[in-house]
């Protein structure tokens, strides 16, 4: 649940404002009465909120929940102008409209390569790649130095959809005294290099030519790129590729309002599965994290009104179970199982058939060659994903790297006589019907 706030000159440039999955230590108590009711927790703002009239504005720098999930939520204590780019900002706008908030909320649309001038910050969009379109990096100018916040990313030289990463966009911020990079540390744990989208989408395509009966895909619904591999491999394969699951349908929607859902790869209506033969079926469904209410639970207790899973049947996993989802999805795996639904992980696969969208050690090691920071500021990962990423920093020459914990205040400049300060930091629960 990321929410960043960089002050310079009496102002505050906010950067992401996202949200986390209910945790049970968080707010045990939410599930008493949860209902039909699903709970998410973001950022407590109080401090910003406090000085709202220095926030100059807050950037969202892609369409994750965890960069962009709060903002419906969060927008009326901050008050200030929203930047995002096109695929971004529509994800907002439907987000907005659901509160009650559509047309209220200044958003400014940004060439996803734009410079724009937020307050005492000069701000430019910087293309890289990861799991969703348009993602970006943010290049914060101010004139006591440059802050390069990378958000999420991994180095893919074959994308599925967007522009392959340019390594040369990169090196020039080399040339150029970087203060600070402030970034992310997902797989700072992982040796090597995370694998293309493309690479994926070859190893699905040798999943699924084997399956003879229907095979169902779970898997991240923000993922584009993995919705439009799956759908060529379903047009390759015979079969015909529905969507289950309301994230899913509305990412597919803002993907083709936004353009990036080519026109020839089709999505039938989900009510016309059932007619079909077993073998011309492929369906991508939610609930790859073992949620009760997600399409795919729904289809392992036979309680979907479109089809029932039958032995002979396949569920591939494309995806990876995220740390505390762990019994959750054994439970969904059991369920699957008595059904004699074979079920492919993506851990167990013998070919790829999931990508993750963040870098591993070595693209990390290239990041800090190529921009040469004098700071390093992990973020974006538990206590020991930011430690790894520090030791990365340290030994690709990095002088000053800063661990710390939500909360924490780095003064950057000038230099020297770093000091750390807390600010009060806390989260809330959000109720999302």
């Amino acid at each position: 649940m990321n929410l960043n706030l960089y002050g310079h000159d009496g102002q505050w440039l906010m950067v992401d404002c996202g949200v986390t999955f209910d945790e049970p230590l968080v707010a045990p108590y939410l599930n008493q009465n949860a209902g039909s009711r699903h709970h998410v927790v973001a950022p407590d703002p109080a401090f910003i909120v406090q000085q709202r009239e220095q926030l100059a504005g807050l950037v969202i720098t892609h369409g994750h929940e965890d960069h962009v999930g709060a903002v419906a939520a969060l927008w009326p204590r901050l008050r200030c102008p929203v930047f995002a780019t096109p695929f971004t900002a529509e994800i907002l706008h439907r987000k907005l409209g659901q509160v009650g908030l559509a047309g209220k909320v200044p958003v400014q649309i940004v060439r996803p390569d734009a410079t724009l001038t937020v307050g005492p910050f000069v701000l430019s969009w910087l293309a890289i790649t990861h799991s969703i379109p348009e993602p970006q990096a943010l290049l914060i100018s101010t004139s006591a130095g440059t802050v390069f916040h990378t958000a999420d990313w991994k180095i893919d030289a074959q994308p599925v959809s967007g522009k392959p990463f340019n390594a040369n966009l990169y090196r020039q911020l080399g040339e150029t005294e970087l203060l600070a990079l402030v970034g992310d540390s997902t797989n700072a744990l992982k040796p090597g290099f995370s694998i293309s989208e493309r690479i994926c989408a070859e190893g699905l395509n040798t999943v699924i030519k084997r399956c003879t009966g229907r095979v169902v895909i779970s898997c991240f619904g923000s993922n584009i790129a993995r919705l439009m591999s799956l759908a060529r491999i379903a047009q390759h394969t015979g079969r015909y590729m529905a969507l289950l699951g309301r994230s899913l349908d509305n990412m597919h929607g803002v993907a083709k309002k936004t353009g990036y859902w080519p026109d020839d790869l089709d999505v039938l209506e989900k009510a016309h599965i059932g007619y079909l033969p077993p073998d011309e079926v492929l369906v991508v469904a939610t609930g790859s994290q073992g949620e009760p209410r997600a399409a795919l639970n729904r289809m392992a207790i036979d309680a979907s009104p479109y089809f029932e899973l039958e032995a002979g049947d396949t569920v591939i996993f494309s995806s990876i179970v995220i740390p505390g989802n762990e019994k959750a999805v054994e439970r969904l795996l059991e369920k699957l199982r008595k059904k004699g639904v074979e079920v492919v992980l993506s851990e167990d696969s013998e070919v790829p058939i999931h990508a993750s969208g963040h870098p591993c050690v070595e693209e990390l090691k290239l990041m800090y060659q190529w921009t040469k920071p004098q700071i390093a500021i992990p973020v974006h990962g538990e206590p020991e994903h930011l430690e790894a990423h520090a030791a990365v920093a340290r030994e690709m020459g990095v002088k000053r790297t800063y661990v710390g914990r939500n909360g924490d205040l780095y003064l950057l400049a000038p230099q020297p006589g770093i000091r750390r300060a807390r600010v009060k930091a806390g989260r809330i629960a959000i109720d999302q019907s």
